[in-house]
């Protein structure tokens, strides 16, 4: 005979723990580079993402934020991981126009093919020359 099954203790239904998740992707999209990375430290996964499938890296990357990119990146942080739609994290600072966090990206191994549209069809829909360039087709 068995005992009852355990109770099933899904996080992603908790709503504190929705609340925290909510509060650190804002965190990320403000550049709150100190939080964001205390959490992770604290236990939070590096490529915690949303119910679109963005990261933080990538909020944080679209928004601008080379610091909390570099951060999260030192601390596990996937530079290739697209979210729902296809898009990656360098196709969105490129789509922002955001060269320093573009530039980041790329030097920990971002794909600036991967992705839909990628950060070279996203250069060239913008005519943003200098990422074309820096991605080898200029």
């Amino acid at each position: 005979m068995t005992g009852p099954a355990p109770e099933s203790n899904e996080p992603a239904h908790d709503p504190e723990v929705l609340q925290l998740a909510s509060k650190i992707f804002d965190l990320a999209r403000q550049g709150d580079t100190a939080t964001v990375a205390a959490y992770v430290d604290a236990g939070v996964p590096a490529n915690l993402s949303n119910d679109k499938g963005d990261t933080l890296l990538m909020l944080a990357a679209y928004h601008g934020h080379a610091d909390t990119v570099s951060a999260l990146l030192a601390r596990g942080a996937d530079p290739g991981r697209g979210n729902d739609k296809g898009q990656t994290p360098i196709a969105g600072a490129v789509f922002k126009g955001e060269t320093e966090v573009v530039r980041t990206l790329l030097a920990a191994g971002a794909d600036p093919a991967a992705g839909q549209p990628s950060a070279i069809d996203t250069a060239r829909m913008f005519g943003r020359s200098e990422l074309l360039e820096l991605f080898g087709q200029g």
